[in-house]
């Protein structure tokens, strides 16, 4: 009888014991997998969309943090492979000698040539563009604006907006007669409304939200397709782009915590983000 009660005692705190770790983070367990830092680093377009995505993860999943850095797509896929970035942010398809990291959409953008909001012209043809980037046109008077000399702002080599803006018009950077060589877009905006008679190009999102900041610059349409989020959703504007994350090797050999952010990024949980950037999310 004893060895009975003695038994049932033992047994009982064994249950106190279990039930008492139960609530604890096991190894390998998605709590303990869903804490830790992640570094994202590349895209300046897609940079400000992230940060604003990290807060949010971070306020839904404690534990975790999540450091966001630019420095060109080109930074993104550098470091990915590195291993010196979790993930990269790539505001471009991969280029096919890229076939060792795996990009995941997140959302799309477009590219979109701007001038001051003073300047009379409101229309540029694609040859005229051309024209100017190359050094052909150098005063607005020759194309029907004013009698001022043309600042032409172009971006840096490892920007992905260089990429899809040479790509488009059959370019080469090295056919690029640049007033202003700037980097990223805000500071490709800052130009631009500084001076009435700068050209440059660059995120839709970003043009479209300085624009409704009340910022001196317009947006150009594109062979008579305007600037718009919306013909970007419909596919119609010319130069769109999707906005990608980016890991090294398959999907499947992305960190727990990897993988959780970026299918979040790319959840409708986030759609509002990137509306409120002037984006266009891939999920409602």
């Amino acid at each position: 009888m004893c060895q009975a009660r003695i038994t049932l005692s033992a047994l009982c705190a064994f249950l106190l014991v279990l039930v008492a770790c139960s609530g604890e983070p096991q190894p390998g367990s998605d709590s303990e997998a869903l804490t830790g830092q992640l570094v994202l680093t590349g895209s300046s377009t897609v940079a400000p969309l992230i940060g604003e995505i990290a807060k949010r993860f971070e306020q839904t999943h404690p534990g975790t943090r999540v450091d966001v850095q630019t420095g060109g797509s080109s930074r993104g896929v550098a470091d990915a492979r590195r291993g010196t970035a979790d993930i990269g942010m790539v505001s471009r398809a991969l280029n096919a000698d890229e076939g060792d990291l795996t990009a995941y959409p997140i959302a799309l953008d477009g590219v979109a040539m701007i001038l001051h909001r003073d300047n009379p012209l409101s229309v540029l043809t694609e040859e005229q563009i051309v024209a100017i980037y190359t050094g052909r046109v150098t005063n607005w008077r020759e194309i029907g604006g004013a009698d001022a000399p043309i600042t032409v702002v172009n971006k840096a080599e490892g920007r992905s907006t260089l990429e899809l803006f040479l790509s488009h018009f059959k370019l080469r950077n090295e056919d690029i007669k640049p007033s202003i060589i700037i980097g990223d877009n805000q500071q490709g905006i800052r130009t631009v409304a500084a001076d009435p008679n700068a050209i440059g190009y660059v995120s839709i999102g970003t043009a479209a939200y300085e624009a409704s900041r009340g910022t001196a610059i317009k947006a150009l349409p594109m062979n008579g397709i305007e600037a718009t989020l919306e013909n970007v959703r419909n596919g119609s504007f010319p130069l769109s782009r999707p906005l990608h994350l980016v890991t090294l090797g398959p999907a499947a050999q992305a960190s727990a915590l990897a993988r959780a952010f970026i299918d979040y990024a790319a959840s409708s949980e986030v759609s509002d983000l990137t509306e409120a950037q002037y984006f266009v999310p891939l999920t409602h």
